[in-house]
Order: structure tokens, then sequence, then C-alpha cells
């Protein structure tokens, strides 16, 4: 499209990823509009850690016009610009765009024309120049026309003279004349603009480590808080006065994390198996600023047991029962769930086709009879379909589907998984035992800080989330 002055406009729209291991990759923004997402039929295809807040369809970028617009499709955590969760918006330059609060980030930049595009001739209006004629007085252009037109006419001389590549250096030079012949007024502005440049950069500047300072101090309040929970010596009072106080602060600092200046800042850093149990917990809908130090170590020391007293059972996950756990993930994927909750069964059974448990739970999800027959599985004389690997999986979506909704809070899935373990009807024991307040703390990270679950439940659910993070970057763990 040609502007007013008859230039061809060349702009060009980048999305650039700024996190992770593929920051600085660069994607060109086409008239068909670009799309991102897990599934392998986007033009950006999300893969390893960064997936893990990524929905199959996350968001399409489109043109409109001369803008671009940016619009979430429905994804399961969100997309952010700026900071600040959209369904739709138009996206201006150097814009942040973010896929779940925790997932991968890009900036949207617009190119102005490469050097090697202005090397084109250019379009000059009528009446720019004067047009010489025989006989006609020579007109002399004055002030920044001739400078122009000299410069114009020094480019044509080069590429005659087979040196076209010159023409940014004659127009560079050029600037740099005109600029240096400006009038005392013209200076003063310049000098003026980059006074204020200076003093923006550096307020700037202050106000990151201010927000930094700020978040510092909020995050050692939280770990003080946290390190009083872990030693249970409160009474009950106590203890529900902290969590109160813990989640204001939490508040806090989750405000700030989403402060534009703060992600331009860099923010800061957590260790690589806190950063996957964030990405876990917001994929779970169970998003919490701060992590129990105690769930923190407990999943990092499942991991150190399948690095090494149990490494033979994640081996086989990796070897011989790879196309199990893909093929359960495909029925949970189909069902609406999780996929990662394939890994349940490496923690109950390890696939290991034994005899019941003394229980009476059989096969890979460990069902026993009464809960088998309930979600349509046959358990009958001779026939055991807790052994059927496709049937079996079926019912477990049933019976996970089932206790979803039966604890359909913030973090109904960490709910699930501890009534998984500890059976429904026990964790509503648990639940109207240890709930005062039905609307702040009928949530698993309340029930695991006032240690209102057994010691068993408590040590499940971080055996899963070790599972399914060295299941997501089996490499990164040696395997």
């Amino acid at each position: 499209m040609a502007d007013e002055r008859g230039v061809i406009s060349r702009t060009k729209a980048w999305l650039v990823y700024r996190s992770g291991p593929l920051a600085g990759t660069r994607y060109q923004l086409s008239e068909g509009g670009l799309h991102i997402g897990r599934s392998p039929e986007n033009d950006v295809v999300v893969q390893g850690p960064e997936a893990a807040t990524v929905s199959a369809q996350h968001l399409e970028i489109s043109r409109d016009g001369e803008h671009w617009r940016i619009r979430d499709l429905g994804s399961t955590n969100g997309t952010y610009l700026n900071g600040e969760k959209i369904g739709e918006a138009e996206l201006c330059p150097q814009a942040v765009v973010q896929l779940g609060t925790l997932g991968p980030e890009f900036v949207f930049l617009l190119e102005e024309p490469a050097p090697s595009e202005l090397e084109q001739t250019l379009v000059i209006p009528q009446g720019a120049f004067p047009i010489e004629s025989p006989g006609a007085p020579e007109v002399q252009p004055e002030g920044h026309e001739a400078l122009l037109l000299d410069a114009v006419r020094r480019a044509r001389r080069a590429r005659i003279e087979g040196l076209g590549g010159q023409t940014m250096t004659l127009m560079r030079d050029v600037v740099n004349l005109a600029v240096a012949r400006s009038s005392r007024r013209f200076k003063i502005a310049i000098y003026l603009l980059a006074a204020a440049l200076v003093v923006t950069s550096a307020y700037g500047y202050r106000k990151i480590q201010l927000l930094k300072a700020e978040k510092a101090a909020i995050d050692q309040r939280i770990e003080e808080i946290e390190k009083r929970l872990e030693r249970a010596a409160e009474t009950p009072e106590e203890r529900d006065k902290l969590i109160a106080e813990l989640d204001a602060y939490q508040g806090q600092a989750e405000t700030l994390q989403h402060n534009l200046l703060y992600r331009i800042g860099g923010g800061y850093k957590e260790s690589f198996v806190i950063e996957q149990i964030h990405a876990l917990m917001s994929e779970f809908g169970a998003e919490s600023y701060s992590v129990p130090p105690e769930f923190a170590a407990s999943v990092n020391s499942e991991i150190r047991r399948y690095q090494g007293p149990d490494r033979a059972k994640m081996e086989l996950a990796f070897g011989r029962d790879a196309a199990k756990i893909a093929a359960m993930r495909r029925i949970l994927e189909q069902q609406k769930l999780p996929p990662d909750f394939a890994y349940v069964p490496l923690v109950e059974s390890a696939f290991a086709a034994r005899p019941a448990s003394t229980a009476g739970a059989a096969g890979p999800w460990q069902f026993t009879p009464v809960t088998a027959r309930t979600y349509g599985l046959e358990v009958e004389g001779g026939v055991d379909e807790r052994y059927n690997l496709e049937k079996s999986t079926l019912a477990a979506c049933g019976f996970l589907r089932s206790l979803l909704l039966d604890f359909g809070t913030g973090s109904s899935v960490m709910l699930a998984l501890a009534a998984y373990n500890l059976g429904p009807t026990k964790v509503k024991q648990v639940i109207l035992r240890s709930v005062k307040d039905p609307i702040k703390q009928r949530n698993f990270w309340y029930l695991y800080r006032v240690r209102a679950l057994p010691e068993e439940t408590r040590e499940y659910v971080p055996k899963v989330f070790a599972a399914i993070i060295i299941g997501r970057n089996p490499q990164h763990f040696g395997f």
C-alpha cells in the first residue's frame, strides 16, 4: 500500500520470544495472521516446560487494516497483554504478550524498512524540485531543499559510478548537515528532548529498583509466615490469622509481579522445580504465589527418589511403558481431563500386573471392586476389567470427573488428587472438620498448611507432582 507521498509502505510486524531457551527467536506476521498453541498445526508451537500453561489453540494475531489485533481462543489459563488479562485487544509496538500468568512471553515489534529496501528509486512528488529547461535561468534552491537536492544528485552520480550502496551514507550525512545548520531554537528543542529522555530513563530504573525492594520485603515476610505454619506451634485461631495474613501478602506480591516495570526489570527467577510446580498449579487451577516450603521439599525428595532407589520405575515409564502412558494421555485428553494424570498409575502401581492389594485394589489405576463396578468395569469371577488399560482408564476418567465436580473450588484438581488417594468421603469429613470459612478455606493449600490431611495423602500429591515434572523434563533429570 502507498502513503500520501507515493512511497510504498513496507513496515513489517514481528513477534519475538522474550523468555525461555528460545528467547530472541523472531516470527514474522503475515497477512494470514499467526496462531500460537501446543498443537502442531499452529504457526508457533510451544513445547517442553513452557507448554504447561499453554492450550492446544491458545491465541491468534490478525491484521485489521493498518493495525494488528490479538484474540484469546478460549485458553485455559488466559492471555495477558502488558500484564492485563484480555479477550481481544489491539497490539501496539513493544507490547508484551504472555500465555498464562507463568507461561512464555513474546514482544510485538514493528520494523521499519531495512536499509536494503531504502536503496530503491525515490518517488518524488511533482513540484518538489524545479525542472531544468534549455535557456531558462537556473533556479538556486535554498535551505534544506538545496541539501536534499544535492544528496539526490550525489546518489545518482554514485549509482552511475557503480557505488549504489552509498545512498544511506549520503542521506545520513545530509541529515547531520541539516541539524548543524538548524536554528538555535531547534537545537534547544533537541537538547531538551534528550534531557527528558535521560530523566525518564533514570526514573524508570529507580522505580524498578523500588518495586524489586518492595517485593523482596514481601517475600521475606511470606517466608517467615510459611516457616511458622510449618512448625505447627500455633493455636487454630493463630494459625488462621497467619494464613489470612499470608493471603494478603500474596495478593500484594502478585500485583507487583504483574507490574509492567517490574517485568521489564527481569523480575526474580525461581529454581527449576519451583517453576515447574507453579506451572502445574496454574494449569490445574490451583494458582498460589507461595508454595509451602514443606510441599516443595517433598516434591524434590520424590524426584531424588525416582533418580535413585526407584529409578527403574521411571526408566520403564520412558521405555517399556511409554506406549501405555501415551494411550492414557490420549484418552484423558479426549475426556477433557489433564493428560498428565497419566502419571497417576505410575505412582499407584508402576504399571505392575500384580494381584490385588490387601485393600482389594488392582490394575494400573488401583480400583477397589466397589469403585470399579460403580464406574462400569466388570469384576466378576474370572473377568476383571481393572487390568484392561483402555477400559480402566475410561473408568478412571469417570471417577476423576466426579471428584473434580465434587470439589469444585479454585484448587479442585489438587483436592481431586487428594480424594483419589484418600477417598471422597474422607476428604469431605476433613473439610467439614477443619474449614470455618467455606469461601476462603475450602482449598487444598489451606488443608495442607493446617495439616488437616493424613500424612499419606500429604505425601501422595507431591509424588504425583514429581512424576509429572520428570515426565515433562526427562533430560533435565538425567533420563
